[in-house]
């Protein structure tokens, strides 16, 4: 979902793969994230919806993502819940023994 927000308005599944790719160094294959986002809008976390045609996709349409209020605050949620933990952690530091 975090991808989808970095993305804004070009958020497609190829673009989401190439975010999560030059970000994170993660590979995530067409299946899996097709899974992921599936999930996700059944749970009314993201929606999506269809883009118009294009020569250069062979008259194929791109189905855009957005993340929802639902997704959005789910994911306030969770950044919440994290930071409190992190907080809780005393003489925190990055430094490896």
């Amino acid at each position: 979902m975090l991808a989808i927000l970095v993305l804004d308005d070009n958020a497609y599944g190829v673009s989401i793969q190439k975010e999560l790719k030059q970000r994170l160094n993660r590979d995530c294959s067409r299946g899996a994230l097709h899974t992921a986002l599936t999930r996700l809008q059944e749970k009314g976390l993201i929606s999506s919806e269809m883009g118009g045609a294009s020569a250069v996709r062979g008259g194929r349409r791109k189905r855009y993502y957005t993340v929802t209020n639902k997704g959005k605050v789910t994911l306030k949620a969770a950044k919440d819940s994290r930071d409190v933990m992190w907080k809780a952690i005393p003489n925190f530091s990055l430094k490896t023994v």
